[in-house]
């Protein structure tokens, strides 16, 4: 039974726990919000919460921030899609902007790898949790969803495009699906045809003039409102934009300072998509700042808004059920793929191996705030660290 008292309330203080503690990028987000909506909460089931993160998935823009304003929108109306968005930015904007004051003022970062040394095992067991529990939700589609979840967490480590990956499972499953009304006509190429129009919409997309002084606040908007739409896949594809963009085209930071914001990203909670914070800030200062991450993130709102109410349509439709489920099958497969990296990076000794596993079993055997697993991940390394 789904959680009784006030929705909004309860939206924001889940909303702004997983800002809080959400060290580990989209999938370990999107891990912690199924957590505390499907098994602590009971908000959503499996399939529901699957049917969101699939839809998100399709969509421009950082993912899991989507998939949290989703969640808000379904557990408390418009009033919780708002709320849901602003206190799951709020915490990470805080921290990154507090940084790039640091880095401005001391050429430097504060030392934070003790505290991810212990933290990203954490986040890999929390991951791998969420990873057994939506897995078995598509094995119950049969064997298409899941051939198509491995095939997309191979398509991740081969480095195709992520809009690709979920643009083939969702022609791929509809195929599948609807393969008796193939006669029927066209309607096979409505997934395809909208995915070519979304990328022809992203190349006219308006691109703020060079600059290599001072650079306008309204240059700032329009470059990060830019990215905000056009950004498919993690907030880690966008670093490959703002590459592009700030560094190579319009000159706004040196390769080392956009390393530099990268690190603020990575070794805060949150979305990646705060990066945009820092830049802002090295810029403009606190209003290029402000700017920056109003202008990235503001379009999620309304692609959600747009998106959501669409679903129970969507849901009746045999064709675009059909494209939903091959998405939602893409963006597992991608999430394990990430997972997979992730491990790769944070397992690097017996050590961290051995956290990793303690969490997952903790995390397996009792429903245990995933906030107290990361902290006591923070405090091995701390002491690690010493």
């Amino acid at each position: 039974m789904s959680e009784p008292g006030r929705p909004l309330l309860q939206v924001a203080a889940v909303s702004a726990k997983i800002g809080v503690i959400g060290f580990g990028g989209p999938a370990a987000h999107i891990a912690m919000l199924r957590r505390e909506v499907v098994e602590r909460r009971a908000w959503l089931d499996d399939t529901e919460f699957l049917e969101l993160l699939g839809a998100t998935s399709a969509l421009p823009g950082p993912a899991s921030t989507q998939m949290v304003i989703a969640v808000g929108r379904r557990r408390a109306g418009w009033r919780g899609l708002v709320v849901a968005g602003a206190c799951f930015i709020t915490p990470a904007t805080a921290i990154v902007l507090l940084l790039a004051w640091l880095y401005v003022r001391y050429a430097h970062l504060p030392a934070v790898g003790g505290v991810l040394y212990g933290v990203k095992p954490v986040v890999v067991a929390v991951i791998a949790v969420a990873l057994w529990g939506l897995g078995r939700g598509i094995a119950g589609g049969g064997p298409v969803p899941v051939v198509l979840a491995l095939g997309a967490a191979g398509a991740f480590f081969a480095g195709l495009d992520p809009l690709v990956v979920i643009v083939v499972a969702a022609i791929a499953t509809t195929l599948w699906r609807n393969r008796g009304r193939l006669h029927g006509g066209g309607a096979s190429l409505l997934v395809p045809v909208l995915a070519l129009a979304t990328r022809r919409a992203a190349a006219a997309a308006p691109v703020a003039p060079a600059r290599h002084a001072s650079v306008p606040l309204s240059s700032v908007v329009l470059e990060f409102a830019k990215l905000g739409i056009i950004v498919f896949g993690s907030g880690y594809v966008l670093l490959a934009f703002l590459q592009r963009d700030v560094v190579v085209r319009l000159h706004w930071l040196t390769t080392k300072q956009l390393l530099d914001a990268v690190a603020a990203g990575q070794v805060t909670p949150g979305p990646v998509f705060t990066t945009a914070t820092f830049v802002g800030y090295l810029t403009d200062g606190f209003p290029g700042a402000l700017l920056a991450t109003l202008a990235i993130f503001l379009p999620s709102f309304f692609l959600v808004a747009a998106l959501v109410p669409l679903l129970p349509k969507v849901r009746r439709s045999p064709w675009l059920s059909g494209a939903l489920e091959g998405v939602t099958a893409g963006a597992l497969g991608l999430m394990a793929g990430v997972a997979l990296r992730l491990a790769a990076s944070a397992l690097v000794d017996p050590l961290t191996a051995a956290v990793a596993l303690v969490a997952l079993a903790v995390l397996l055997r009792w429903r245990v705030n995933t906030a107290w697993v990361v902290l006591a991940g923070a405090g091995v390394g701390l002491v690690h660290s010493l």
